[in-house]
């Protein structure tokens, strides 16, 4: 008889061993996975290996979910509301304990929150609550269970002060035996001096603790003092306002503050208000502006060298008519002469053609019409705003700092980064925070078509690029201009193409004339922008150069590209030359290993290189809107993400599209009449691009 309970035990052994082999080989896949990083989403995998089209194209505004932590800046994952639930903000955020934060212990100077979590520390052990502030404790215990959510209504906040004071057996931080403790006072000391930061006082308030002479008084002033040091710690990393309600076309990575470990920096560092001042912008920039706001509100407006109002003064040019024309004289040209910086004839008093011409530039570049009159609205703009307007200008730049990444460049490459200035009209490629090469741009005009404030990072560069034009200039300028003129294309070097699904493909093939020049340099991003050379180069010579869709033209870009390949890949000799070498008929993609920042940034206001305080020409109009939120009192709603409403993009109703029919009969279209009957584009010839890695 066999013993079939024998073989059964067997089998199950081996099924056994299966299992095992199974789990541990899902196990290394699993730990690989975890080594390589987050998976991306389809979505980012999608726009990696695209080739980002050259301006912004039926892309549609930022919704509420767009808004996600920076994975490597936050301290916390930190959900952004609506502001319909900006009150419940029911975030999604890991409960944190307060007996782990990723927190430095005891910095004793200004640490700011990424430079704090590296090096991780406990909170200080419970200890017993002192006899005479055991009433306090047991205030705060009732308050923080019963009313926590009048002080906190973010739910992170809540859960960590809760958890912070338990753990602390409910003691207070803030005062000791009724009266305000050192660490209290030096915090207080910092939300005072939040002015100097360009934020408002008034947002943190700060309790009298002498007032408070009962434990429900006591026990409301702690934590009114901490709500206030969390909001200023909050305000200070991430900003007073949130920037999707600037505009639809910002998006930066958000870098939200941890209320834990906050809490943890400020309870047990040895300068409370170094710590909290250390959750404000530590970059060189930021801190320019700041001094300068010092400046600014410390010293006394000078009138000595204002030029006075006046009768309006107008350079006649001579004709044959009249060729010598009487030229208006006043004793405020030589004031005016120097203060335009026009050498010729110093002490004339003639308002001749060089003069006329300082003025109509200086008009040009401060938003006034350029008629080279000298009329009292010019001479006011020369006086210059009076300190209260630069002042609100400095803050809302300040304020601009605080949406930008705290590390700005790639560590890998020693902190190298692009920036580039919109209102300035400059680029910068840095390294170790010093400038290594910096050159002019054409940027976005106003209105739909302004260039994006963004970062992201530039993967590759493309020597020889084909532009594919975007839908939006297709069905809104060259569909329009088709109808009119069928030969447009032809003569613009454009190529027409139809897909399956009938929609209209045009491009334009690699050449010296192609609308991107010879080399596009690529960071793919929802705005589909990026920076490209240009065969309209007289562009550059011009003072105010907002003209493009809205992606970034570069003046010189074989040296742009030399200078970050030199970054990029250091061992393979990269020259303009090597570049210009490269020019040709076929695209070359250049990928490098290391990705660098590119940080697109709305600067109106600047310390340059001298140490002088610049400020530029709003050219989209957001100083004063961004001005009008620091000073409203809309209270945190502004701190919470809003989404902005879908664009209705319309196909023109003038032309046909193919696939379209005429409405009297089915023949052919209007693009079917003028190319003929639809057939598929041909198929790339085998090493039409290469890759250089």
């Amino acid at each position: 008889m066999r013993d079939f309970s024998t073989g059964h035990r067997k089998s199950l052994q081996g099924f056994d061993r299966i299992l095992v082999a199974a789990a541990a080989t899902f196990l290394s896949v699993a730990a690989a996975d975890a080594q390589s990083g987050p998976a991306k989403s389809p979505a980012d995998l999608a726009i990696d290996a695209a080739v980002p089209l050259p301006e912004p194209a039926n892309v549609p505004p930022p919704t509420v979910n767009d808004f996600k932590p920076d994975p490597v800046k936050s301290q916390a994952a930190a959900t952004v509301s609506t502001p319909a639930t900006a009150k419940k903000e029911e975030a999604a955020a890991p409960v944190t304990t307060a007996t782990v934060p990723p927190a430095a212990t005891a910095p004793t100077t200004a640490t700011p929150p990424a430079a704090a979590a590296a090096e991780p520390a406990k909170a200080e052990p419970a200890k017993p609550v002192a006899a005479a502030d055991q009433p306090v404790a047991d205030k705060l215990r009732d308050l923080i269970a019963t009313k926590g959510a009048r002080y906190f209504d973010r739910k992170s906040e809540r859960t960590a002060v809760e958890n912070f004071y338990k753990d602390r057996n409910y003691a207070p931080l803030w005062n000791e035996a009724g009266a305000a403790t050192a660490r209290a006072k030096s915090v207080i000391a910092r939300l005072k001096d939040a002015g100097s930061e360009g934020l408002n006082p008034a947002d943190y308030p700060a309790p009298d603790f002498a007032a408070a002479t009962t434990p429900d008084a006591q026990a409301e002033a702690e934590l009114r003092l901490t709500e206030s040091m969390l909001d200023y710690a909050r305000h200070a990393q991430s900003g007073r306002m949130h920037w999707s309600r600037v505009s639809a076309d910002i998006s930066y990575p958000e870098h939200p503050v941890d209320p834990v470990e906050v809490l943890i920096n400020v309870s047990t560092a040895r300068d409370a208000s170094a710590a909290l001042e250390g959750y404000n912008p530590p970059h060189k920039g930021y801190k320019g502006l700041k001094a300068k706001l010092a400046e600014l509100r410390g010293v006394t407006e000078d009138t000595s060298k204002h030029i006075a109002e006046g009768e309006t003064l107008k350079y006649v040019k001579p004709t044959k008519k009249n060729p010598n024309p009487a030229a208006a004289e006043d004793d405020r040209v030589p004031a005016l002469r120097a203060k335009l910086h026009v050498a010729e004839n110093a002490d004339s008093k003639q308002y001749d053609a060089a003069v006329a011409g300082a003025v109509r530039k200086f008009q040009s570049l401060n938003d006034l019409k350029a008629t080279g009159v000298l009329d009292n609205a010019t001479v006011r703009a020369l006086n210059g705003p009076k300190n209260d307007r630069k002042i609100d200008i400095v803050r809302a730049n300040m304020e601009r700092w605080r949406w930008l990444p705290r590390d700005l460049g790639a560590k890998a490459l020693g902190d190298a980064y692009v920036i580039l200035n919109i209102p300035d009209y400059t680029l910068k490629l840095m390294q170790a925070d010093k400038q290594v090469w910096t050159t002019r741009v054409v940027v976005g005009k106003p209105g739909k078509h302004a260039t994006p404030e963004l970062t992201e990072t530039m993967k590759f560069i493309t020597v020889n690029p084909t532009w594919n034009v975007p839908p939006s200039i297709i069905y809104n300028e060259y569909l329009p201009a088709l109808a009119q003129d069928p030969t447009v294309l032809d003569r613009m070097g454009l190529k027409l193409a139809r897909a399956a699904d009938g929609s209209v493909r045009i491009s334009q093939p690699p050449g010296e004339a192609n609308a991107l020049g010879r080399i596009r340099f690529n960071f793919p991003n929802k705005f589909l922008v990026y920076q490209h050379d240009t065969p309209d180069k007289h562009l550059f010579a011009k003072e105010e150069r907002a003209f493009s869709h809205g992606c970034m033209r570069v003046q010189n870009p074989d040296q742009y590209a030399a200078n970050l390949l030199s970054i990029a890949l250091p061992k393979e000799g990269y020259t303009p030359e090597k570049i210009k070498a490269m020019y040709g008929r076929s695209e070359i993609n250049i990928n490098f290993p290391t990705p660098i920042p590119v940080n697109i940034t709305y600067q109106t206001a600047f310390v340059d290189s001298a140490g002088k305080l610049e400020f530029r020409k709003d050219i989209y109009g957001r100083d004063a809107k961004v001005i009008s939120m620091l000073k409203s009192s809309e209270g945190r709603d502004m701190e919470t993400a809003v989404s902005h409403a879908q664009p209705n993009y319309v196909r023109p109703t003038n032309v046909r599209v193919p696939g379209d029919s005429f409405a009297s009969n089915n023949g052919p279209s209007f693009f079917e009449r003028l190319f003929g009957a639809p057939t598929p584009p041909p198929a790339p010839a085998r090493g039409q691009r290469r890759v250089v890695r």
